[in-house]
């Protein structure tokens, strides 16, 4: 299992096809192959976007018989999701200190 490296999922998310490989892959695991029919790439340009979405922590794999199935890998999502959640409780409160600033009148 990889680790997840702060910065390499969103950057590995950055590519509308990794993304779309994400979201396939959070309805169920998948193997390449039926990967690469749901999607308007080759079976190793699916490949090739695994390995960076499996390198940024987001996907993990198991044999299954002479194939692999990819999952997404719960502790890499979930650390995508503390780092928006971070950013998203500094916007608001920032936010809260923007409007509880005193209101100086003009005179």
């Amino acid at each position: 299992m990889g680790t997840y490296q702060t910065g390499e999922g969103w950057d590995a998310l950055g590519d509308p096809t990794r993304r779309a490989i994400v979201e396939c892959l959070a309805e169920r695991p998948r193997a390449v192959g039926e990967l690469a029919e749901l999607l308007p790439i080759s079976r190793p340009a699916v490949s090739q976007h695994l390995k960076v979405l499996k390198d940024a922590g987001l996907v993990e794999d198991r044999a299954a018989g002479t194939r692999r199935v990819y999952r997404l890998n719960p502790a890499g999502v979930a650390a995508l999701r503390d780092q928006l959640d971070t950013f998203w409780r500094r916007a608001l409160d920032g936010f809260q200190d923007v409007v509880e600033e005193p209101n100086e009148e003009k005179s």
